[in-house]
């Protein structure tokens, strides 16, 4: 009786859930179809053209919220010493990475889910506990999974059910898979909230075969294969190596129904109207149901029904598609159309035959040429309207395609598009809008892979077997001083799953690869253990008795990073070992009170401080006097090298001087002695002529005395003529030099070289040993 009652009790709940989501189911098979451009309606023989906005926003949200797998991170909730602990968090965390890495369930059913949220706006993801067996003795199975939903009581179950054959079968490995679970395949109870709802279920599609399986004999053959075709191809992943290779339509509708008010699963044939199965919570998660809060769009508070984002902007998108085929058959309307003159079939062939610069003849030229030519004869379609048409067409789209952005907080600058005329901080405006909606998409997903994979982590602590977590975690290529601690660790998560470890998902790794943060984070912390040494060291071995504190400030600060969990067990022993050598000086007397002993070293600190500070400062002073004394002795001899440069130079200045006034002396002397003796000479060369003259004349009266006669005495007339001209020219040219001007010049070591005559020349003068002794030549 109370079977019958909870099933009638789920039966309402489908119902309910039917009418409440009809509706939304029907909006999504919409945009289903409009996302795979099947909804094309035009007249016969016409393809309507349509803008696919939808597949274009889809396929750029869905990578910018997921393009790689997550890293989980576990930590302790606390962060004390405690060695078992810190073991367990990294041997859970290596396992849920190796189940991630391993099986690519999780980032396939991860992505569909997330496809879903943007399409019809709810993506949903189902978490199963899946065992895997070997035959002991005798042949192996196949290793396939032993039901649709094996979990820890299936697998009990048919322990028991061995038992007399033990041990036949052994686990050869274990994993947690996460399904996907289509849009249409998944139902809850009918509420404001998901905190609200008591009732989750999927739908199955299982063959005859999965059937007897699942449920054993009786049962699997007498549910009926009622689903269609239509039904069962939307849920392929819910049958994943469950098909016999019949027909797709011979499977059965099963409703695996997870109900939180009873704590039960139960498996429910709506067709057989009966319970087939119920168990009593076979996964023991935290929160009993085995999938986490949807991945919604848009919801409120008083309704879980999602309103796809599509929905929206759904006006804007009818309108880009009313443009777009507008633009096509304007396109197509764009080419050249007219007529011609039937009269003249030449004219057919000029747009049909005629190619680069060929020439149509024409038989009638003249008649042709009378009606003037082509402008008579041909007239084509004015194609600027509907150049102008599709101008305008193309300016109302990119105006729809803005109104869409702005909706959806798909800026330009996330696809890749801008305008050399923007400046950078418009993009910049631009980024940080379209990244403020993003990073909520961001962490929505963030969130829901989160709290898969801490659902995974669930099943591994509660039902994986120990042996199976040591071979997945890796566990004996641990260091040294961490090997002690697996064993109570691996207790530990079996015994307290989760109670005491905090799973995390970072929303950037899920859309950026993170291995420059990964080598980031371990300079950062090199650089900062470096540091710490450094200043460590110093106090260190001031202050022993502070090395333990020291060390736990440096284990405090490295275990912040994650690339130091690896070595916390490291300082873990060093502090033990610190710890140990402090309790073997325990025995000794007691060392003096730390704060007196600082205090004094505080203030032996300070004076020696106050030391070096005076001493430095004497330094100071000494060195000032040092180079005060330096610098008055250099301007000193520097001084007196100027004076004596300058008394040296005065005296050379002054023998030059003299020199030169000695030297125009003399020159001015031997000019007057020169000038003395020109004129003693022109008397001399004056005298001698007049007696020359007055000879010849003697002799010629002698002769013309005792020998009269022209012929003799003309000879003698013409010599003393000459001689009487020659001597008129020396004297001319001797009152010529004395006249002209004068200008001495010197040899460069300062000594006279001779007289330039201004329109004569340059008489030389003789010297000898500094001495003038006349002058040359002219």
């Amino acid at each position: 009786m109370a079977e019958e009652t909870q099933l009638g009790t789920y039966l309402a709940h489908f119902a309910s859930y039917e009418r409440e989501f009809k509706r939304w189911e029907g909006r999504v098979d919409k945009i289903m179809r409009r996302y795979r451009d099947e909804f094309r309606s035009g007249k016969a023989g016409y393809a309507e053209s349509r803008f696919n906005v939808l597949w274009s926003n889809v396929q750029t949200l869905v990578p910018a919220t997921f393009s790689r797998l997550p890293r989980p991170d576990v930590s302790r909730r606390f962060k004390d010493q405690d060695p078992v602990g810190r073991v367990a968090a990294l041997i859970l965390e290596r396992c849920l990475e190796f189940e991630v890495q391993h099986y690519s369930d999780y980032r396939m059913s991860l992505k569909q889910a997330i496809q879903d949220r943007f399409l019809g706006g709810r993506g949903v993801c189902w978490v199963r506990y899946e065992p895997h067996f070997r035959a002991v003795e005798g042949e192996s199975d196949d290793g396939s999974q032993v039901t649709e939903d094996t979990d820890e009581a299936e697998a009990e179950a048919a322990g028991l059910a061995g038992e007399a054959d033990a041990p036949e079968e052994e686990i050869e490995y274990e994993c947690a898979p996460v399904d996907y679970v289509h849009w249409k395949d998944f139902g809850h109870a009918v509420a404001r909230t998901w905190e609200e709802v008591p009732i989750v279920w999927r739908k199955v599609f299982l063959t005859r075969q999965a059937c007897i399986e699942r449920f054993g004999k009786e049962d699997g053959e007498n549910i009926p294969l009622d689903a269609k075709p239509q039904d069962w191809k939307t849920a392929a992943s819910s049958t994943k190596g469950q098909d016999d290779g019949g027909d797709i339509s011979s499977r059965a509708l099963i409703y695996e129904v997870w109900d939180k008010s009873t704590g039960k699963a139960s498996w429910v044939s709506k067709s057989l109207n009966k319970i087939i199965d119920s168990r009593d919570d076979p996964l023991k998660l935290d929160e009993f149901f085995p999938c986490p809060p949807p991945l919604y769009a848009t919801i409120t508070n008083d309704s879980l029904v999602p309103v796809p984002d599509f929905a929206l902007y759904q006006d804007q998108a009818n309108t880009l598609d009313i443009l777009s085929d507008r633009i096509d058959s304007l396109v197509k309307a764009l080419k050249v159309r007219g007529v011609y003159n039937a009269a003249i079939p030449e004219l057919r062939r000029l747009f049909q035959e005629t190619e680069g610069n060929d020439l149509i003849p024409v038989n009638n030229w003249a008649a042709f040429a009378e009606k003037q030519g082509l402008r008579g004869s041909i007239d084509v379609v004015d194609l600027m309207p509907i150049a102008g048409a599709l101008e305008q067409s193309y300016k109302a789209m990119q105006q729809v395609k803005e109104q869409i952005y702005e909706i959806t907080g798909i800026s330009d600058i996330i696809r890749g598009q801008t305008q050399a005329s923007e400046t950078a901080t418009a993009q910049q405006i631009k980024g940080q809008y379209a990244t403020l909606r993003l990073k909520a998409y961001q962490e929505d997903v963030a969130q829901f892979a989160t709290t898969l994979l801490r659902m995974k982590g669930e099943i591994m602590c509660r039902h994986f077997s120990p042996e199976t977590i040591f071979k997945m975690s890796g566990a004996e290529q641990f260091v040294e001083e961490d090997r002690q601690y697996i064993e109570p660790a691996i207790l530990m998560l079996t015994q307290d799953p989760l109670e005491e470890f905090r799973i995390e998902i970072a929303a950037d790794s899920l859309v950026q690869i993170d291995e420059e943060n990964e080598k980031q984070s371990r300079v950062e912390m090199l650089t900062a253990l470096g540091g710490f040494i450094n200043q460590a060291g110093q106090i260190g071995a001031t202050v022993p008795a502070i090395v333990p504190l020291l060390m736990e400030l440096m284990k405090f600060g490295i275990t912040a990073f994650k690339a130091g969990k690896t070595i916390e067990g490291q300082f873990d022993q060093a502090l033990d070992m610190l710890k140990q050598e402090q309790q073997q000086k325990a025995g000794q007397p007691p060392p003096p009170d730390p704060r007196v002993q600082l205090e004094q070293q505080r203030l032996e600190m300070d004076q020696q401080a106050a030391m070096n500070d005076a001493h430095i400062k004497q330094k100071q002073v000494d060195h000032d006097i040092e180079l005060t004394r330096a610098k008055a002795e250099a301007d000193v001899q520097t001084a007196r090298e100027k004076s004596a440069a300058e008394l040296q130079m005065a005296k050379e200045k002054q023998d030059h001087e003299q020199l030169m006034e000695r030297s125009k002396f003399d020159l001015e002397c031997s000019l007057k002695r020169a000038q003395h003796e020109a004129d003693k000479e022109m008397k001399t060369e004056s005298y001698q002529t007049d007696l020359s003259i007055k000879q010849n004349d003697a002799r010629l009266r002698e002769q013309e005395a005792t020998k009269p006669g022209v012929e003799t005495v003309q000879p003698a007339i013409d010599e003393a003529h000459e001689a009487i001209q020659a001597l008129q020219q020396a004297i001319e040219g001797m009152n010529k030099m004395m006249r002209a001007k004068r200008k001495v010049l010197y040899h460069p070591n300062g000594d006279p070289m001779g007289i330039e005559y201004e329109g004569i020349g340059v008489r030389p003068i003789e010297t000898q040993d500094g001495e003038i002794m006349g002058m040359g030549e002219l």
